[in-house]
C-alpha cells in the first residue's frame, strides 16, 4: 500500500536519518518533511536526497495549525511520524515555555488536524509519536526502564515530552485514533547538532577548547546509534502493535567521564596527537539543576516482538561518528558560528 507520510522535524538530527531511510527504502511512498528550520534544523543534512522524486519539504512550524492542515490536504497525508521537538535539557531550564509550546501544543495541533481529516476511517492511518526515556525520570545503580515504568519527569524538557506522550495516548483512547509511541535513549551519530555531549566534545577536541563536564562526571546514559534508531522506527511504524509503546535503547551504558575519555583516546589517535593529550582539556563545571543520575532502557520488547537489535557496537558507532565529523568540518563550522556560538558562551563560560 502506498503511503503519504508526514515526518515532522525531518531536518533535525534524528529526523534527517529517518527521512533519508524512508525516501531511499520506500520509493513508492511520498515522504513530506515538515520542519520550522529553527536553530537545530538544517536542510544540509538532506542534500544527498533532496532531489528524490518522492521527497517533499514544507517549512512549517507545528504551532501553526492552519498551515499543518494545508500540508495534510496538499499532500494527502495518510500517516505521521512525529519527531519535531525542543530537545535540549539545558535550554529547557533557561526557557521552559518554549518546550511547552513546541512539545505539547505542537503535538496537540498535529493530533487535532489528523483527527479532523482522518475521522472517516482511522484504521488506514497511523500517528507515530517519537519520545524519550527521560520521561521515566532517573534510575538508581540497578534496574532498567521498561514500557510500564511510571512516568517521573525531572526537567522541563522531560515534563513536556511526558505530557505529549499522554496526549497521544488520550487521543487514541478518546477518539480511537491509531497511535504508537517509542521512547529512545541518548542518540549519537552523523549530523548531530553540536550542543549535545558527543558532537560538542568532538568539536572542542578538534579546536582544543575545554571539555566541560557536569558535576563529578559519573552521570550514566544508554547510548543508541542514530542509524539503528532509524531502523527501529521503520520497524515500529510498519510492524508495531497499534496503541502500544516500544522502548528503543542501545544496551550500552556509559558514565559521562568514561565516555569522554574514550572519545579523547579515539580523537587523539585520529588526529595523530600524543596519548592522553585531549584528556588535559577536561574541565569540571557546576552541575545543572535537576540532573538525572542514570538512564538505562530495557529494549527486550522490541527485540522479541520485532527482531530489532543494535547493528554496531558503541566503539564502532563512535568511530564512524568521529570520522564523519572530521570529514565534514565545513558543516560543523557553519553550525558552530553565529547564534550557536553565543549560546555556547552563555551556557558554559564561568560555570
Amino acid at each position: 500500500m502506498n503511503k503519504n507520510i508526514l515526518i515532522t522535524g525531518g531536518a533535525g538530527f534524528i529526523g534527517s536519518h529517518v527521512v533519508r531511510l524512508f525516501v531511499t527504502k520506500y520509493p513508492n511512498y511520498k515522504i513530506v518533511n515538515l520542519d520550522a528550520l529553527t536553530y537545530a534544523g538544517n536542510l544540509e543534512n538532506l542534500k544527498d536526497i533532496d532531489q528524490s522524486p518522492n521527497y517533499y519539504f514544507e517549512k512549517v512550524n507545528i504551532l501553526d495549525a492552519d498551515k499543518i492542515e494545508s500540508v495534510f490536504k496538499k499532500h494527502g497525508i495518510t500517516d505521521v511520524i512525529h519527531l519535531a521537538a525542543e530537545s535540549h535539557v539545558d535550554r529547557s531550564i533557561v526557557s521552559p515555555l518554549d518546550f511547552v509550546y513546541t512539545n505539547i501544543i505542537g503535538t496537540v495541533n498535529l493530533l487535532n488536524v489528523a483527527r479532523h481529516l482522518w475521522k472517516e476511517d482511522y484504521s488506514n492511518h497511523l500517528f507515530y509519536h517519537v519520545s524519550t526515556d527521560e520521561v521515566y525520570g532517573a534510575l538508581g545503580k540497578e534496574g532498567l526502564f521498561t514500557e510500564t515504568t511510571p512516568y517521573h519527569p525531572n526537567s522541563p524538557y522531560s515534563a513536556s515530552k511526558a505530557s505529549s506522550d499522554h496526549f497521544v495516548r488520550a487521543y487514541a483512547e478518546t477518539y480511537h485514533m491509531q497511535t504508537v509511541i517509542s521512547n529512545c535513549s541518548n542518540n549519537y551519530g552523523p549530523f548531530h547538532f553540536p550542543e549535545k555531549l558527543i558532537p560538542l566534545f568532538i568539536n572542542n577536541i578538534i579546536t582544543k577548547k575545554p571539555l566541560p563536564v557536569y558535576g563529578d562526571g559519573l552521570y550514566t546514559r544508554d547510548w543508541l546509534f542514530v542509524k539503528d534508531h532509524a531502523l527501529a522506527i521503520d520497524l515500529v511504524f510498519h510492524q508495531g502493535k497499534v496503541d502500544d509503546t516500544y522502548n528503543i535503547g542501545g544496551f550500552n551504558e556509559w558514565t559521562n567521564i568514561d565516555l569522554i575519555k574514550l572519545l579523547c583516546k579515539l580523537m587523539d589517535e585520529k588526529l595523530n596527537r600524543a596519548p592522553c593529550e585531549s584528556e588535559q582539556l577536561i574541565t569540571y563545571v557546576k552541575d545543572r539543576p535537576g540532573h538525572d543520575r542514570r538512564y538505562a532502557i530495557d529494549a527486550t520488547k522490541i527485540n522479541k516482538e520485532l527482531g530489532w537489535h543494535p547493528t554496531v557496537t558503541f566503539e564502532q558507532g563512535l568511530a564512524e561518528t568521529i570520522d564523519w565529523f572530521l570529514a565534514n568540518q565545513e558543516w560543523l563550522n557553519n553550525i558552530t558560528s553565529g547564534a550557536y556560538a553565543n549560546y555556547y558562551e552563555s551556557m558554559y563560560t564561568n560555570r
